[in-house]
């Protein structure tokens, strides 16, 4: 009987002197039992707690990290696991653990990228863990389509500028054209106009030799036709639309 109460009087000793080199310990388990009883802000302060006694606890931190995802505050979630999966002192499979649940809080924040990253650390700490694989490749793929999206959307911005320029240069070149038969035509307008009230010596417009007036007048009555013909085609040119192909 003595001997039993010795022992109890032991055990309780290494228990209290357990308590004072570890007193973190305890904030944790009250904070694990409020986090599974969902009351998260109550384990987030008792999880604060251990780590003001002890700062480097890793349990502490990342059971802090995982009570800030579960109420849907990434912000400090991330940067809470951040440290933690930062400890190199940490067992592996823990850090896998940390860089899992940071990929997640990360994925949240719309932070693909950086989700991608954390899924692959996770990874390389512990190869075979399943959801980490799954996630990974799911944000990849997820990154791999938004990429290919945004090469679509640069494509329809390119060919659509291509586009306009290309109207404008059409532009630009039926006002040349127009000008320039403007030009000539005035310019033999005003021959004509020459010839007729002001005639010069020796200056007068030529007459084909051999053809009569009758003739004359025919070809030019032809060259007028064709000259019309040619500037309806050049108003249907000006108010055409190019059209390309999609490349896609």
């Amino acid at each position: 009987m003595r001997r039993a109460i010795i022992f109890m009087l032991m055990s309780l000793l290494a228990v209290e002197v357990s308590a004072q080199q570890f007193p973190e310990r305890r904030q944790v388990r009250k904070g694990n039992r409020a986090f599974e009883k969902g009351a998260y802000q109550d384990a987030a302060g008792r999880y604060m707690r251990a780590l003001g006694a002890a700062p480097g606890s890793f349990e502490a931190g990342f059971d802090l990290g995982n009570t800030f995802y579960r109420q849907e505050q990434y912000d400090q979630a991330v940067q809470t696991l951040q440290q933690v999966a930062a400890d190199s002192l940490a067992a592996p499979a823990d850090r896998a653990h940390a860089f899992y649940n940071l990929g997640n809080a990360q994925f949240q924040q719309k932070k693909y990228s950086e989700a991608l990253e954390s899924f692959k650390n996770s990874l390389r700490l512990n190869p075979d863990d399943v959801e980490a694989k799954f996630n990974y490749a799911y944000v990849k793929k997820l990154l791999d389509d938004q990429n290919q999206q945004n090469q679509n959307d640069q494509n329809k911005d390119n060919q659509s500028q291509d586009q306009n320029q290309n109207q404008d240069q059409d532009q630009d070149q039926d006002q040349n054209q127009n000008q320039n038969q403007n030009q000539d035509q005035n310019q033999q307008d005003q021959g004509n106009d020459d010839s007729s009230d002001n005639p010069k010596e020796g200056e007068g417009q030529p007459q084909p030799a051999g053809i009569s007036p009758a003739e004359q007048e025919r070809m030019l009555d032809a060259i007028q036709a064709q000259e019309d013909k040619t500037q309806e085609k050049l108003k249907e040119k000006a108010g055409a639309v190019v059209r390309l192909k999609k490349n896609w």
